[in-house]
This record gives C-alpha cells, sequence and structure tokens, in this order.
C-alpha cells in the first residue's frame, strides 16, 4: 500500500465532495451510483469498493509548468483515434471541470450504469461530435447546466475581473480515470486528446490507476497537500441490502442525510446572519469601553496575520475556492 501522508490533512478540508458528487448523479437521472473520498492511494481499499468504474482526482493545476517541447502528455501517450470512439469532450468553459469530469467516467460506462434517458441521448446525440463541439453541447445542455448550477456555492459578491493566471495563484482542476476497451484512460477536457496509460480491464483497474496516480502526485513539490481523489462505485447501500447488513445499510442512510445537509448549507448565503452576529457583538464591546473596543480589533489582526504567515511556510492558503464544478 502506497499511503499518501500529506494528503490526510487535505481531505479534511475537502471532504463534502463525495456528497454533493453523489447527489449531482442523483439529479441527473443516475442510479444506483455514488462517490467515495480515499484517503490513501490503496489499490486493496479501492477494490473493496467494486465495482469501481472510475476515479476523480482534484488537485492544483500547475500554471507555471512547461509542456514537453515534443509534444507528448508528461506520463502517458495522447490517443487521438479515440477521442472518436468513447466519450470525450474539450473543456469549453471554467467553471465546470468537476462535472465535467464526472460525465467523463458516466458516459464511457452507460453499459454498465443506468444513467438515464437523458443522458444518454445526450451522449447519442453528440456522438459524431469532435472533442469541442462536444464541450460546447454540454454547456447548451439544459439539464446538465441545472444540476450544475444547482451545487453552485451562494454568494452575494460577483468578481468579474478577468486575468491569466500566474503561479501564485491557487487553480484547482478536476480530472477521471477510467478503464475503457481495456485501456486505462485519463480524461482532461484541458488536453487535446485522451491520454492512454496502458492496458486495464475493467477488473485490473485498482491495481492499475494507484501507480499512475503516484507518478502525478511525486510531480509536485513534497509540502503540497492539495489533492483529493473520488471514487465512482456502486451505490453501497444497494450491496448492504443484497447482503442483508443492516447496520451497513444504517450507516449508509444517515450519510445520506448529513451529505443532504450539508448541500443545503452549501447553496446557503450566510452573509446576512454573519453580519448581525458582527453587529451584536461589537454592541457588546462598545459597552466596555473604546479601549476595550480598539484592543479587540488589534487582537484579531495580529492573529489573521500570524494565521496567513503560518498558511504560508505550509505552502498555500486555507483557500477552498476551487469550485467543485471547476
Amino acid at each position: 500500500m502506497y499511503r499518501l501522508q500529506r494528503k490526510i490533512a487535505l481531505c479534511l478540508r475537502h471532504r463534502g465532495k463525495k456528497g454533493v458528487f453523489t447527489f449531482l448523479l442523483d439529479n441527473l437521472g443516475v442510479k444506483d451510483v455514488q462517490f467515495e473520498e480515499l484517503i490513501a492511494l490503496d489499490s486493496e481499499y479501492l477494490r473493496q469498493l467494486s465495482p469501481v468504474y472510475g476515479v476523480i482526482f482534484l488537485f492544483k493545476y500547475p500554471t507555471g509548468e512547461r509542456a514537453n517541447q515534443d509534444g507528448t502528455p508528461k506520463d502517458g501517450q495522447y490517443d487521438y483515434a479515440a477521442a472518436e470512439n468513447i466519450f470525450f469532450a474539450a473543456q469549453t468553459i471554467q467553471n465546470a471541470c468537476g462535472t465535467q469530469a464526472l460525465l467523463s467516467v458516466l458516459l464511457n460506462k452507460d453499459g454498465e450504469i443506468d444513467v438515464g434517458t437523458q443522458l444518454r441521448d445526450f451522449k447519442e446525440f453528440t456522438a459524431g461530435f469532435p472533442a469541442e463541439f462536444r464541450g460546447e453541447a454540454l454547456s447548451n445542455s439544459e439539464l446538465i447546466r441545472d444540476v450544475h448550477n444547482s451545487f453552485a456555492k451562494s454568494s452575494p459578491f460577483v468578481d468579474e475581473t478577468q486575468r491569466t493566471a500566474t503561479e501564485d495563484d491557487d487553480v484547482y482542476h478536476f480530472i477521471a480515470y477510467t478503464p475503457i476497451n481495456g485501456v486505462l484512460y485519463e480524461l482532461d477536457g484541458l488536453q487535446p486528446a485522451p491520454i492512454a496509460h496502458g492496458a486495464s480491464t475493467f477488473e485490473e483497474f485498482p491495481e492499475k490507476v494507484i501507480p499512475v496516480l503516484q507518478r502525478r502526485i511525486e510531480r509536485y513539490p513534497a509540502h503540497e497537500i492539495r489533492f483529493n481523489l473520488l471514487a465512482m462505485v456502486r451505490d453501497l447501500r444497494v450491496r448492504a441490502r443484497e447482503i442483508g447488513d443492516e447496520e451497513m445499510l444504517m450507516r449508509e442512510e444517515n450519510k445520506r442525510s448529513d451529505w443532504q445537509f450539508e448541500n443545503a448549507l452549501r447553496r446557503h448565503n450566510f452573509v446576512g446572519f454573519a453580519g448581525e452576529v458582527l453587529k451584536g457583538v461589537i454592541a457588546e464591546k462598545l459597552k466596555e469601553g473604546p479601549d476595550a473596543y480598539k484592543t479587540w480589533i488589534d487582537d484579531a489582526k495580529k492573529k489573521t496575520k500570524d494565521r496567513a504567515s503560518d498558511q504560508r511556510k505550509k505552502g498555500g492558503a486555507d483557500n477552498d475556492d476551487e469550485e467543485m464544478l471547476g
């Protein structure tokens, strides 16, 4: 087992993605599929979740990384011919890479997963499209757009400025890995074609994908911890019912309830509530006198600076700005 020690803390930071992605699947009309989060690159644990349809990998996009001069990917080989035979879409909008990674697995497993009538029709409609047109079709699909937007974080602030990301920016990206037609593919809408990583049957996938992920993570500095790995698997409640495990079934049902609550919080705008709380706290401090209020403000500023300094030393700001969908 290859245990990624630096990832353990990260999972706490990006927790909740499995719940978002699972309910996104439900709202797209997909039956009996969910996501599970992995905290270690462990093929044995991944196999325990079988059937595993694919994995989605979240990472800090290396904006300063230079491409290979010969036009090859950093790992694996471009398979341009496969782009015409499998579902592969270019990413044409900036904030939907999570949804696109999910669909990259899902629409290549429609023979094994009940993806629903609308997604099946969408795949058939775009079957003859080049990757760029498939990407445009994704953004124009009413079903996909509405479900995607329904999980976006609520924010009263809109930043309309546009600029090119630099090496100092925290830009996050989702990609998919899944076995298709006996080949392990990396499906990344920012790449010109699917990337083949060698032979892999559906049954071999847990063992074959782990080394590929290891090599990718090893390209980052040792202090980089911002990774997250989600496995698309069969609904664990179905397994619990099949084997008659009532305890497992209750645990999975409770997990779904927690995810539903977390997703509701995600969509809620707490600015008004926070403002009222802040006004109440300030009023209480002012009752203690102007000096007490000023001391409180100065202490808060110092603690904020200290936290920012500590976060920079650890390799990045404590920021969850990476949209689950982009």
